[in-house]
């Protein structure tokens, strides 16, 4: 089971695009949209968003975002009434960065919490490096790869990248030219702006640091699907 998303809006449609959106990253976690009110009108609905919080929660616990305040006001409100009140929280991050985040780290595997700190980390700026690289010579292993898909690290093959190192022990860096990104982050992998055509290199190190790189090349060979 993974943890579920919730997101609040005054807007059905801004909803479920974002929705959309982070269930294209994370095909596996239930992201759930609570946007409007019940007569198609712009606000938030305490009812809906109650719904959508159950429905969403299957075992792990559920993330709530939101998009203006009033929204907050119920994503919280939602979450006191919970008989379960600690198995939910609502978190203050960028709507649509943030479930982007926390769907791909929700989609590796991780806790509540774990994802809760995904989404909040995307409004800060992505974990990016340009400075000698952070791993160095103590990498255990290093590989270079040339990107043949049409979009490079964008979108979906940068959280394709991502989830395929989620839950190993292991801190892989990704390195462009003088950028550097964590692997983890989806939005640091977005920001380096890496093309089709263009040679990356891959830093590992960790105890399954060989794992990582299997996976990372099998990816590749495999256009990012």
């Amino acid at each position: 089971m993974t943890v579920g998303l919730v997101i609040v809006s005054h807007s059905a449609k801004l909803a479920e695009g974002v929705a959309e959106l982070a269930r294209q990253m994370a095909p596996d976690v239930a992201v759930l949209p609570a946007g409007g009110l019940p007569d198609g009108g712009i606000g938030t609905d305490y009812d809906s968003v109650l719904a959508a919080a159950g429905e969403a929660n299957t075992g792990a616990g559920v993330v709530l975002l939101y998009d203006l305040g009033s929204a907050q006001m119920t994503a919280e409100l939602v979450v006191e009434s919970l008989a379960e009140p600690d198995t939910a929280v609502v978190v203050d991050a960028p709507l649509v960065e943030g479930a982007v985040a926390a769907a791909v780290t929700a989609q590796g595997g991780a806790d509540r919490d774990r994802v809760a700190e995904s989404a909040a980390a995307a409004g800060a700026a992505p974990d990016r490096e340009t400075t000698p690289a952070v791993l160095g010579a103590e990498a255990d292993r290093r590989i270079e790869v040339t990107l043949r898909n049409e979009v490079g690290l964008h979108a979906r093959p940068a959280a394709l990248l991502a989830r395929s190192v989620a839950g190993l022990d292991a801190e892989v860096r990704v390195r462009l030219g003088e950028q550097e990104a964590d692997a983890a982050s989806v939005l640091a992998l977005m920001s380096l702006g890496a093309r089709q055509g263009d040679q990356i290199e891959i830093r590992v190190r960790g105890e399954q640091a060989a794992e990582a790189v299997e996976r990372i090349n099998a990816l590749v060979e495999r256009d990012f699907e």
